[in-house]
């Protein structure tokens, strides 16, 4: 399966994080006051582009890589930067692929990327930054500092994200128990859920372009993702409208996380994506869950005997007033299995409720 432009990049960011050996040369580089164009790959086309140059065939390391840039032309290493395979290259692109840059070796560097499907590094004497080329992505690394201090107010933003959906997933758990959710506590539950979403990744991509610098952010990452419960195709399933059929719950799931920022405020877009079209009025509409959402929290109970229970009892609230007797007619179902759920829902109102309450 091909890869995208975006994954090209999150590997290509992995090998020049802080702590290996790339990033190592790469800064002796800046340092130095030398500028470079590395490409990080050797292929036909690669060599096709290449004029002239030494053919170096030696194992990369850091120290090389600074003493190889003080010659003019390209470094040309192998795709994991192992070995540097030619230097003092002079790339010869194809003209004719559109450039945004200006000066000659980025010029270079992104037509490079473009034509091989490589990523290709450019150092900048002047302007003393490293900037990375994936196919039509230009990427500029940053150093630690600066990364680490947004990467640190995004987890304070995340922290606050966490909570808010912590509050409005219980709210909406109590609600379920008592057959009053509106379609506005769906929807705010889906909104928080892509917040954190959109931000956990923001952060996530922190800690790859961190490395070593970035292991204390991972554990904070994760402790704050861990126990998220259902994701948002879940709640989705659970309250669709019958404008929403469940085979299309992954297509309306992947509409919701591609709302704009400004789409995802308004909540009478994500009731459309459920497939309640209107206004205040639509969004104050009582919904009746269907349970997938709540037989979800109980871990051993398999998907496919969830939905067999969902099927059977037709929503939620049946399936809370159903006997250990009744829940045995289900297919699937033995009186181990039927008192596990019985006693499993009866544990998740009490605790919605107290939540509530309390």
């Amino acid at each position: 399966m091909a890869r995208t432009p975006e994954d090209v990049l999150k590997a290509t960011l992995a090998r020049v994080a802080p702590g290996t050996g790339l990033r190592d040369g790469l800064e002796r580089i800046l340092r130095g006051r030398t500028g470079a164009l590395i490409v990080l790959g050797y292929d036909r086309t690669v060599e096709s582009l290449c004029s002239g140059g030494f053919e170096i065939g030696i194992e990369f390391s850091p120290t090389r890589l600074r003493e190889l840039a003080k010659m003019d032309g390209a470094i040309v290493c192998d795709r994991d930067a192992r070995t540097i395979v030619k230097a003092a290259v002079h790339l010869v692109p194809d003209s004719s692929i559109e450039t945004h840059e200006s000066g000659t070796r980025h010029r270079t560097a992104e037509r490079v990327a473009k034509q091989t499907g490589l990523p290709v590094i450019s150092v900048s004497q002047s302007m003393q930054i490293i900037a990375l080329y994936v196919q039509g992505i230009r990427h500029v690394i940053e150093n630690s500092e600066r990364v680490l201090a947004r990467a640190n107010q995004a987890l304070a933003t995340l922290e606050r994200y966490r909570a808010r959906l912590d509050q409005v997933t219980h709210s909406l758990s109590a609600l379920e128990i008592e057959a009053m959710v509106t379609v506005r506590d769906v929807a705010q539950t889906l909104q928080r859920q892509v917040m954190v979403q959109r931000i956990s990744e923001e952060i996530a991509q922190y800690v790859l372009e961190l490395g070593d610098d970035g292991r204390l952010l991972a554990l904070q990452l994760e402790e704050l993702t861990t126990g998220l419960g259902p994701g948002a195709d879940v709640v989705i399933r659970d309250y669709a409208g019958d404008g929403v059929p469940l085979e299309t719950i992954d297509a309306a799931a992947a509409a919701l996380t591609q709302l704009s920022s400004v789409d995802l405020i308004d909540l009478n877009k994500i009731a459309g994506i459920l497939g309640y079209a209107g206004g205040t009025e639509t969004l104050d509409a009582v919904v009746q869950p269907r349970g997938y959402r709540l037989i979800s929290g109980l871990k051993s109970v398999p998907r496919a005997v969830s939905d067999r229970l969902v099927d059977h009892f037709g929503g939620l609230q049946n399936l809370m007033a159903a006997t250990i007797e009744d829940l045995m007619t289900v297919d699937g179902i033995g009186e181990q299995r039927a008192r596990t759920v019985r006693e499993g829902l009866s544990r998740m109102a009490e605790a919605s409720l107290l939540d509530r309450f309390l």
